[in-house]
């Protein structure tokens, strides 16, 4: 799933850049900013609907970990990138940690 600003052009131009299919991608017309939380925190754990999910992104704050861990009922991993340096194979490395526990 893309949850990013990019929208629909996530699977036209990122998803072909990085051999990944075509996405279902999280609309966000109603997203706000909500306090401390990221404006993306809400939508995502209610597009997630009780599924494990892992949400990578350089902008994810303890706020945001410690509403998923109180409001979503099942596994999930925020993991934040360094926007400086993207996603590393430590970062990759962590991702396939989480999953394998699954």
């Amino acid at each position: 799933m893309w949850a990013t600003t990019w929208m629909a052009e996530a699977n036209e131009v990122i998803s072909p850049l990085l051999g990944l299919p075509e996405l279902p991608v999280v609309d966000w017309a109603d997203a706000e900013d909500e306090g401390p939380l990221h404006w993306k925190t809400r939508g995502l754990v209610d597009w997630a609907a009780g599924r494990p999910f892992i949400w990578v992104d350089d902008e994810i704050a303890e706020a945001d970990r410690a509403w998923v861990a109180a409001h979503h009922g099942r596994q999930a991993l925020l993991h934040r990138v360094d926007p400086r340096r993207g996603l590393t194979h430590t970062d990759f490395a962590i991702i396939a940690d989480w999953l394998a526990q699954l």
